[in-house]
């Protein structure tokens, strides 16, 4: 990031030790309209975006069907038994 100059083009994405070093640097960037995705070792794990843009949370939508999946997967796992105290016991041989 020697030189570097703030831009107004995204940053495709920069590692957390470099985002250490240059964050005045890459607060400017962000001023300018870029997002900024810090890395750990090439995995995302943070986006420094501008102050005043939307962010996408998890919608209703998205935890309905993420609850019915779950509930899916819970109910073919039970095999007949409802709750820990019924699998310990069917656990148990007489």
């Amino acid at each position: 990031m020697r030189g570097h100059t703030p831009s107004r083009t995204p940053v495709a994405s920069v590692g957390a030790f470099d985002a250490k070093t240059h964050l005045s640097r890459l607060l400017e960037d962000v001023r300018g309209g870029a997002v900024v995705t810090i890395t750990v070792r090439g995995v995302p794990v943070a986006k420094l975006v501008p102050a005043g843009a939307e962010v996408r949370l998890p919608g209703r939508r998205d935890l309905d069907t993420w609850l019915g999946r779950a509930r899916e997967l819970r109910s073919r796992s039970r095999k007949g038994a409802s709750n820990a105290a019924a699998l310990v016991r069917a656990g148990r041989r007489p």
